[in-house]
Formats: structure tokens, sequence, C-alpha cells
């Protein structure tokens, strides 16, 4: 099969849930105070198994699941048997059937069981015999199941062994907590500072430890956690090790092994680990808009695996970008075949909101978002180019912009028990997204590579792969009916493809330990360059973990293990392609807090 038939881009495409949601504290004040109130999409903490030669996905908030033969296609399956609002659904298999529990912090949780999910077979095992959150289930080889479960800012990740009836036998076992004096990635906040306290003494917030996840490889058991908390770029996959399936466990210093603090989506926390039919590793994990409310967010799939140490990786470098999902065994660190074309491109748009200018459309910045100025039909954005260019692919991703203002009541709803939220519903039924997506060379002359008008397509982030590559200098893209007949708003028109001019010259890093879980990256500008990738990690030939940033020439680097030597190298990137950089040791010294 052609590499244009197997090539994806995350965030992943999928028919994301809307959910109506009722905030506590309302806004204005006296007469005016009205209820608080946002409609937007929402999919996180992807639980991924295969199952009988299909994938399945059970995510947050989607009241079904999703299920794919390839990885590529996904096809969504709504139910009505399983809990709607409980978050973080968990699915592994067990003694040959696909096994169900998900959160409830104060009420028992309820264990479901399915052999052919397709004919909606669910049925609960068990009504549950004690709470928990984030839970995930683990077969051993031997055939003894385990569950560990845990999401808060105080308590540890718990583990415990289960009966054929999904009872604890034993008491729940502590496993894992923080540590952020010693784990910088653990620190909460944008680029892992912490907003200062509104008063009082100064007392830095804990993070959330939560979503795990066991893999066993080779003997060895992976306890896979997230850490500091979905609303940040930070949100990120860490891991100890254990000879046993309930520890003693030892915390990786190669942690956090997914993290994609950088580019046009951020966040890969709370996700699970597994192989295709091939033998491939891959991590799904959760990514974050978090502009309509804290819990927006996407799903996304990375390569993985583990090196001949036993070290686990993922390959978040460019993660965002188109990416082969092959029909065989491949190596999990392959680069994008296409480049992006259009960051910064001048745009222009047939009427634009206050505050939405056409310009977020290109800024590689999901949380911004061109908005038309009008609900209707024909309203569009085009992007210039700037010259013709080589056009393989390009991704349209939608912005759900003020839908609490059009969008009907969700027909039933509840208090899921999250802070903050007086309510939340669940919309059934699926939203078109109508786009029509045309190419040009001279600005008169249209070509149309995509049109979903009329065909109840729901997309919201439709990645269009041409049949066969295009020279072009315009890109329009035409809305028609929108979720909710809401406005056209687009937070990114990303054209992948590649560039005439010169890959860009290599960099050589400077970096220096500022605390033992601090390093200060910096570089020189290279000419054409439109970013920088920073990778970094504890082995020079190992730099599995990466940083994208644009327009800048530093980074404050805080998510380093105190007590770990590192070894950075800065690749810089253009539409011609990425231009490896120096490996550099980091100078100081990786003393512990």
């Amino acid at each position: 099969m052609r590499l244009s038939k197997r090539v994806m881009c995350n965030p992943l495409d999928l028919a994301y849930r809307y959910q109506d949601i009722h905030f506590t504290t309302p806004v204005g004040s006296g007469k005016n105070r009205e209820p608080r109130r946002s409609v937007h999409r929402e999919g996180a903490d992807p639980s991924i198994v295969l199952y009988r030669d299909r994938f399945y996905m059970f995510a947050s908030m989607s009241a079904g699941f999703w299920h794919s033969e390839d990885l590529l296609r996904w096809e969504y399956h709504a139910t009505s048997k399983l809990p709607v609002l409980d978050y973080a659904p968990d699915v592994r298999e067990v003694d040959g059937a696909l096994c169900i529990s998900a959160s409830r912090k104060q009420d028992n949780c309820p264990f479901f069981r399915s052999v052919a999910p397709l004919s909606d077979d669910f049925s609960e095992v068990t009504p549950g015999t004690f709470p928990f959150w984030d839970p995930n289930l683990f077969q051993d080889d031997d055939g003894a199941v385990y569950l560990y479960w845990g999401c808060d800012d105080k308590t540890p990740l718990y583990g415990v062994r289960l009966s054929d009836t999904f009872r604890q036998v034993g008491e729940p076992v502590p496993l894992i907590a923080s540590d952020t004096t010693a784990h910088g990635w653990e620190q909460v906040g944008e680029d892992h500072v912490a907003e200062p306290p509104p008063a009082g003494p100064e007392v830095p917030p804990a993070p959330y430890i939560e979503g795990a996840w066991m893999t066993r490889h080779q003997g060895t058991y992976y306890l896979q956690y997230s850490a500091p908390g979905t609303q940040f770029n930070t949100y990120a996959d860490g891991y100890y090790t254990a000879s046993a399936p309930l520890g003693p466990f030892e915390y990786s210093p190669d942690s956090p092994f997914s993290s994609k603090p950088g580019g046009f989506i951020t966040g890969a926390g709370h996700g699970s680990t597994f192989q295709d039919r091939h033998g491939n590793w891959w991590h799904a994990a959760t990514m974050r808009i978090a502009v309509n409310e804290r819990f927006e967010r996407r799903i996304a799939l990375f390569p993985a695996g583990f090196d001949d140490d036993g070290v686990l990786f993922c390959n978040q470098n460019f993660a965002d970008y188109p990416f082969a999902v092959p029909d065989g065994p491949f190596d999990p660190w392959t680069p994008p075949p296409w480049m992006l074309l259009s960051y910064r491109a001048v745009a222009t748009a047939s009427s634009s909101a206050s505050g939405h200018q056409p310009a977020s459309a290109v800024d590689e910045d999901v949380r911004t978002w061109w908005t038309a100025a009008h609900r209707r039909s024909g309203e569009h954005l085009t992007v210039d180019l700037g010259a013709d260019k080589t056009v393989h692919a390009v991704q349209i991703n939608l912005a759900d912009h003020r839908l609490g203002a059009t969008a009907p009541p969700a027909p039933d709803g509840a208090d899921p028990g999250h802070s903050g939220h007086s309510w939340r519903g669940i919309y059934p039924g699926r939203q078109p997204t109508e786009i029509v997506v045309e190419m040009s060379r001279d600005g008169m002359e249209w070509t149309v590579v995509h049109d979903s008008v009329g065909t109840g397509t729901d997309a919201p982030h439709a990645f269009v792969v041409l049949e066969a590559p295009l020279r072009v200098r315009f890109v329009r893209v035409t809305g028609g009916r929108m979720p909710f007949d809401g406005f056209f708003a687009v937070s990114g028109v990303r054209v992948f493809g590649e560039g005439d001019s010169d890959a860009p010259r290599p960099v050589r890093a400077r970096a220096s330990r500022a605390d033992g879980r601090t390093a200060r990256i910096e570089w020189d500008a290279a000419a054409r360059a439109t970013g920088y990738n920073v990778r970094y990690g504890r082995h020079p030939e190992k730099l599995y973990h990466s940083w994208l940033v644009h327009d800048r020439t530093e980074l404050d680097l805080r998510s380093l293990n105190a007590g770990a030597d590192y070894w950075v190298a800065v690749d810089a990137f253009g539409e011609a392609g990425i231009t490896p950089g120096h490996v550099e040791p980091v100078s100081g010294q990786p003393t512990s807090q």
C-alpha cells in the first residue's frame, strides 16, 4: 500500500463527543449573574487493547468506544450499557474477555465484561466492592489479576490483587507517590512553573499522581503513571519498575517516557501502552486544549518501545506532524515524511470575530483560533504560502467557539463529582463538520481536494492526504454546516509537504545545570529554521525526550531528574527538513535538591 494511504497526524481525528457543562460559580454581578455553561468536545485517558485482531479504545466522556482494524481509521460505537459519566474507563483482556471499569471516588465501582463488544454484549460482572479513580486492570502470565488506581495530589497510587469476582484479595498496597524535589517533570504549572499563590505563604502546589497503566516486558513490571496535571502543557507519563506486580517499585530516571510540552498541541499523559499485531509498541495519551474548560482534551498515538537495556520510550519528535503507520514491523524513530509549510503564513478571511483574527489559524497553537464573524455557511479562510510549494497533506483543526449560546441542553446528565461542575451531560449524536478544502497556484483557479458537505462527516481534526502531491501557493477552507449551527472556527490550517529551500544549518547547544532539576539550554539562530527541537536524555545515544519550540533560541528545561547526568542536542528544522544538532553534555553537577 502506498505511503499516502497509511499516514496519520495527531491529534487523532475522532468524532469526539460533545458535552454540556454547568459550573457552580456564576458569572456577572447583581441581577445580571448567570450560570456559567460550556459546550465543547472532550476525549481523554485513552485505554487501547488489541482484542481478537481488532483495536478497541475506551476514553473519558465518550458514551461508547472506538474500534479499528489498522490504527488509522477509527469507528465510533455507542453503548448505553456502560456508565456514561464515569471518568477514565479502563479496558483490558482478562481470561479471554474484555473487562471494563471506570472511576467513582465515593461509590463502589462496577466491573463489566464483553466478548463481542460490537454486539453490545456488555454485562455487569459485579456491582463493585470499593471505590477507586483512574483504574487499570492487569492479568499476569500466571492468570492472577491486579488492579492499580489513584488520582490525587495527596495520596499515592495503590495496587491490589483481585479475585475471580473482582474483589480485593488482601489489603491495597501503596506503591508510588510524587517527589517533586527530585523529579523535575512532576512540578506543576505551564513549563513546570507554578502560578504564584493569591495570598499567604508560598507553598508549592502538589502534582496529581494518576493514570496508572501496567505493562510486563521480559519479566519486568512497568507501572506507568501521569503527572503533574492534565491542564498543563507538561502533562506526561513516567514509570517505575519491579520484579513483582505489587513491587517494591523503583523509579526510572528515564522518566518521563511520554512528554510533549511544545508544538501545535501539547500534553502526553494518562494513556496506555500496547502492541500491534506485528509486535510494534505504541503509546496512546491525552493532549491538552483546556480553553473552554480545563478538561477540554484530545487523544494522540505515538510510536513507542523498549531499548536493549529495558528503557521504555516514546518517539515524540514532531509528534503532531504526519507519521506513517506501517503494515509490518517498523523503526519507531522514523522521522516525519513531510514538513510544515504554513507556519506564520499570511492568512485572510471572509470575516473575523473580534479577538479571533486569521493569523491565529497559522500560529501553531491549538489554543488560539480564527472565528468567522457570522454564523452562516460560506465563510472561508485562505492561507498564502508565499510561493509555490509541493503539498502532500493538510490538517484542518476546528475549534468550539461559544457553543453554549446555540446548543440546546443535553438530554441527560448528572453531577459526576468533579469540583467546579454542578452538572454535566453528553450529547448522544454526531455533529456535522462540513468543510471544503481547495488549492490554487494563482488564487484564481481552484482545485477541490476535500469536500464533506452533505456527507454527515464529524471530523474535528480532518487530515487530508492528497492522492498525488500538488504544486500550490494558496489553500482555502470554506465552512458549511457546523456543530449546533455555530460559528466556523479554525485553530489550525496546517499544510504539510516539501519546501524548495535548503535545510537549516546545524546548531550547537550550550547547556548548563541551573539546579538538580533544571538546565538552561541556549543556541544561535540558524538561517531558514522555523523552529528547533530540543532533544535530551541520560546517554548521548539515547536522547529519548524532546521539546519543540518556535521563534526562540533558549529553553529552561525544568523536567530533569536530580542526580542524573544528561546530554542534549538542538535540531534545527524548516520547510526543507530537519538538521540534527551536535550532542553536548549538560555541564554542572546533577545534585539532588
